[in-house]
């Protein structure tokens, strides 16, 4: 392909990314890999190429733009390349619109949590490091790898790796997971003989590594409401050599009654909820694209919804750890304060060797602590 035929397809990406992002359809990997899918003239090298403008129009536009052409106009190096050439794009008409460059839209920043400082907000958008979790609950010679930093669990390898083609991967011996939702993982401070909880387990990242804290002793009910991703769970485990793992599929708006049985039972909840997915921004920059203030508020409605079963799933004595994967103050420490108020669970520390104090809880951000963004609080219910 022609440098031109590869910027008229990144061009072309776009415009399904921005249509997906306004009407709630596929990530961009996903849109990007059925695209590939259909066209199979392009080379490995153009799929990298294309790839790489179309992710790089993307975190340049903070705010969702007009069209894929006028993204990609906003790249200084792709400018020439609009001349008309065959299978290219049209040429550039004089005042046609480009989009600005910014980090998001501004109403989004004006709601960050107030420790994210002005020189924080850059590396939102920087790429994001490629981390595996090591599967405790195997004994597979680990890959060659740098350690993580912060994780005493955690594996950092170059981009590109293809992780599923390792040994170690394929025996069930690792797993991909960023470095700050390992260091939620063993926040928990799940035991072995434990009843935990994942009450938002989607496609059991946390679940598994819970099992593996627990050295597969106790029980562990994986829920979530989303049966496409739940139903990816039972095979890794069976990898991963989870077998105290219990998946439980979920009527959206009636998880408290699927779960009655277990109301007052639970030595951990864990209630990773849905969210804005800010702190992601560095793996989905459109991600930032989708969230309006009408959304915000309905997830919000959720995470307190979800923190409130989670209560009642609650042993005397057994703790609750929400978390999510977003820096903004109404999903974290508002959410942690107006639990607090509401009920009578204790606040504790977290045993995370990571994060700011952030009201009841933490924030872990990556210009801070080389993550992605989480916010992470754990309450004990008195006995």
């Amino acid at each position: 392909m022609t440098p031109q035929a590869r910027l008229q397809a990144a061009i072309e990406l776009v415009d399904e990314i921005i249509a997906a992002a306004r009407e709630g359809g596929a990530a961009a990997d996903t849109l990007i890999a059925r695209y590939f899918k259909t066209r199979r003239y392009a080379g490995s090298g153009d799929r990298r190429a294309i790839r790489e403008l179309v992710f790089r129009a993307v975190r340049r536009a903070g705010e969702r733009p007009a069209s894929g052409r006028a993204a990609l106009l906003g790249l200084e190096d792709a400018a020439p390349l609009f001349d008309g050439s065959p299978h290219g794009p049209a040429a550039v008409d004089p005042g046609e619109p480009v989009a600005p460059a910014a980090i998001a839209p501004a109403w989004l920043l004006e709601r960050l949590d107030p420790l994210v400082g002005e020189d924080e907000l850059p590396a939102l958008l920087q790429r994001a490091p490629l981390d595996v979790r090591i599967n405790r609950l195997k004994d597979v010679p680990a890959p060659d790898a740098e350690p993580t930093p912060l994780s005493p669990i955690g594996l950092r390898f170059p981009e590109g790796t293809k992780i599923e083609q390792l040994a170690a991967w394929r025996l069930g011996g690792i797993e991909v997971q960023d470095e700050g939702s390992q260091l939620i993982c063993l926040g928990c401070a799940a035991t072995p003989g434990m009843l935990a909880v994942d009450l938002c387990a989607g496609a059991g990242g946390k679940t598994l590594a819970l099992a593996a804290e627990m050295a597969n002793q106790g029980l562990i009910l994986a829920c979530d409401t989303d049966r496409g991703r739940l139903s990816r769970l039972p095979q890794r485990a069976a990898r991963a050599g989870a077998t105290i793992v219990e998946s439980r599929l979920l009527n959206p708006g009636r998880e408290g009654e699927a779960l009655a049985g277990h109301a007052g039972r639970a030595d951990l909840v864990l209630v990773d909820a849905p969210c804005s997915g800010t702190g992601t921004w560095r793996r989905n920059p459109e991600t930032r694209w989708r969230v309006t203030p009408e959304r915000l508020d309905r997830l919000a409605a959720l995470q307190a919804r979800l923190l409130d079963i989670g209560l009642t799933l609650l042993k005397p004595g057994g703790v609750l750890v929400y978390a999510v994967c977003s820096l903004l103050a109404a999903e974290g420490r508002d959410q942690a304060a107006a639990l607090t108020a509401r009920s009578s669970l204790v606040p504790e520390p977290l045993a995370i060797a990571a994060g700011r104090p952030a009201g009841t809880g933490l924030l872990l951000s990556p210009a801070r602590d080389g993550t992605d963004g989480f916010f992470v609080a754990r309450w004990r219910r008195p006995c």
